[in-house]
């Protein structure tokens, strides 16, 4: 039986769509095409996210020169994010590394970052990595013990 806390943090999110998946791959190019191909869509190609300056990226509560190329494909009420990261560290190259390519995130639209990190950090899901991106900022949380995958936290500025 939950206790008292346990039901007071229920939807620690404050939602339960799914915004986007995230794939970790090691050609972007060409899983891009077959994505493409396999849903006959316009191959979106790929972009590269911000030098660390910008995006301000933490890893493990560290600063990273990590960077990643990033395919973005709508599918209806979901987005699939192809990500393919580069050799710095951070939570993509360790997850490739040792996982190999497949899954890495599912991820959820929500407001208050700082609230949700601190809320589930009390939970036992702890900050893995954040950036911030043109027109807002992320969080992965690792939840994987619990769930078996990484949660996003994706905050727009809008």
């Amino acid at each position: 039986m939950a206790n008292n806390d346990q039901v007071a943090e229920k939807n620690i999110l404050g939602t339960n769509v799914i915004a986007q998946i995230g794939i970790l791959v090691h050609d972007i190019e060409k899983t891009s095409q077959a994505y493409a191909d396999f849903f006959g869509v316009k191959n979106p190609g790929w972009s590269l996210t911000d030098t660390v300056d910008k995006a301000e990226t933490e890893y493990k509560g560290d600063s990273t020169k990590a960077r990643a190329k990033l395919a973005f494909f709508d599918m209806g009420s979901l987005q699939l994010e192809l990500i393919e990261p580069d050799q710095h560290p951070s939570t993509w190259r360790e997850y490739l590394d040792e996982h190999g390519e497949g899954p890495h995130h599912i991820a959820f639209i929500i407001k208050g970052m700082k609230e949700k990190i601190t809320l589930m950090e009390r939970n036992q899901m702890p900050l893995m990595q954040k950036g911030e991106y043109t027109g807002g900022r992320y969080a992965y949380m690792d939840t994987f013990k619990d769930l078996k995958i990484i949660l996003e936290l994706l905050e727009n500025d809008n």
